[in-house]
């Protein structure tokens, strides 16, 4: 595995040479963990179905969880993509950034069905983060890019926790730095004419109904949760080995804590290890922060980590949604 470090406030990176070697890997069929604004993803061709096994491989991830494919403009999502009025206002809205739509598969698209995992629909994004949207369109194909972690496990916000899940399957990892995101993209259907809210991620529900004029609705009631319309609609994701206490008032023995604001619960001395995601209670920088506190603090060995309640307001839905699953009982 070769690791090509890009240093973002440097206007030539793109010429750096190991650019050509990454995208020569990715039109070889090969994996590798890419930043972008939200989290690290393990990125292949999309359109090559073998690269895609190859992602479900080294995650672990079942064939039935489809995969977000980023593309580098709007423009050229419509190529795979049918976009509705709905769908159209999101991605002049919010593209590039991290907010995923999913549509009507364009019938010409060269999306592979394992990307797609078989549905009539696809996830489609255009990233904020520069080095993913340039490697899309240096390479020419879209990018198939879950998240680069173990399938279930914690998400990676740096090259270094990509490093520790993944090394062995990648054949390269670029270092862009800390995720400013740092969780993962809203998903919102544009299918059947009515909005919907499939996953809450980096853009706040609030700002998406602003621009839609009306509420999202929540996934279709027929919707199965074992078998997902887009990533992250698992009932148990996002898990660390240690089990998860939500909305914890007090630290029990032997517990580590995530915490948040000003206030934490407990004292720090009674916890096995503390990380407060915000002590000014930043709901940004706590999202930032989430999924490598979570990392760290399973890495002390403690059994439980208790979580501190975190409103749900703005990005807060979305935090609370990567604790509940966290939380949930593992399969």
């Amino acid at each position: 595995m070769q690791r090509w470090t890009v240093d973002l406030d440097q206007e030539d990176w793109r010429d750096d040479p190991q650019a050509r070697g990454v995208v020569a890997a990715i039109l070889a069929g090969e994996l590798v963990a890419i930043p972008t604004e939200t989290v690290y993803g393990l990125a292949a061709d999309a359109t090559n179905g073998l690269a895609c096994a190859k992602i479900y491989e080294a995650k672990g991830r079942p064939q039935f969880n489809p995969l977000i494919s980023h593309l580098p403009s709007f423009e050229a999502a419509q190529q795979h993509g049918i976009f509705d009025e709905d769908a159209c206002r999101l991605a002049e809205a919010f593209w590039p950034g991290p907010l995923t739509i999913v549509v009507p598969k364009q019938a010409g698209s060269t999306i592979s069905d394992l990307a797609t995992a078989g549905l009539d629909t696809v996830a489609l994004r255009v990233p904020s983060g520069p080095v993913m949207r340039f490697l899309s369109e240096t390479s020419g194909v879209p990018l198939a890019a879950p998240s680069a972690n173990i399938s279930g496990r914690v998400s990676t916000t740096t090259a270094d926790e990509v490093a520790r899940d993944l090394e062995g399957a990648l054949s390269f990892i670029v270092d862009a730095g800390p995720c400013p995101v740092g969780i993962e993209s809203t998903i919102v259907a544009c299918v059947d004419g009515t909005p919907r809210l499939l996953r809450p991620g980096g853009l706040a529900r609030e700002e998406i109904e602003r621009v839609l004029g009306r509420a999202l609705e929540g996934a279709s009631p027929a919707a199965n949760p074992e078998a997902p319309q887009a990533p992250g609609m698992l009932t148990s994701h996002y898990a660390p080995n240690a089990r998860m206490r939500l909305n914890a008032d007090e630290v029990r023995d032997a517990e580590a804590l995530l915490s948040f604001g000003a206030h934490p619960v407990g004292a720090a001395e009674t916890a096995v290890a503390e990380i407060n995601l915000s002590p000014s209670g930043d709901l940004a920088e706590a999202a930032a922060r989430l999924f490598s506190a979570m990392r760290e603090l399973d890495r002390t060995g403690a059994e439980t980590i208790c979580v501190q309640s975190i409103p749900m307001t703005g990005l807060g839905e979305a935090i609370n949604d990567r604790l509940q699953r966290a939380a949930a009982p593992r399969p």
